[in-house]
């Protein structure tokens, strides 16, 4: 996420970047009243946020769904500042970015501290993402089993 001079010189927020923070501040209230919502709450919030994105972002975000979900069922669905994540133990491991949401080129596919993926002293934690074939489900599927310690 980027920052964006103002009429002063100052860096602020964008404007994308001012939205996604009222979405996390909404899902936290909302987190708060119904402590107790369950797992398809999370995904159907989810799946209503895919269907607002455009082509190919909205494809992108349906495949990831369906690969998280049968390679890695111990997360749950839920937004997370706005984007389709996927939580263990009501933290979030991984998440979908859209390019539309921040105006970028690409999406990204993130994974959190939470995530099991380290490799020594240094690895990646973010995949910039165009367009999913096979050769990149693969590689997802095997991320997302190694980030909830299935491999």
């Amino acid at each position: 996420m980027g920052k964006k001079e103002t009429n002063q010189g100052v860096k602020g927020f964008t404007d994308e970047e001012r939205a996604a923070m009222k979405e996390r501040s909404q899902e936290l209230r909302t987190a708060r009243r119904s402590s107790d919502s369950s797992k398809t709450d999370g995904e159907s919030t989810v799946l209503a946020k895919i269907s607002e994105m455009q082509e190919p972002d909205r494809i992108m975000a349906e495949r990831l769904h369906a690969i998280i979900k049968a390679n890695a069922p111990v997360l749950s669905p839920r937004t997370w500042y706005g984007m389709p994540a996927y939580a263990k133990d009501g933290n979030v491991v991984c998440f979908f970015q859209s390019a539309q949401k921040f105006k970028t080129r690409y999406a990204t596919l993130g994974f959190s501290d939470k995530a099991n993926l380290d490799e020594g002293s240094m690895w990646p934690t973010c995949f910039a993402l165009k367009k999913l074939t096979t050769i990149e489900e693969a590689k997802i599927k095997a991320l997302v089993k190694k980030a909830v310690g299935q491999v």
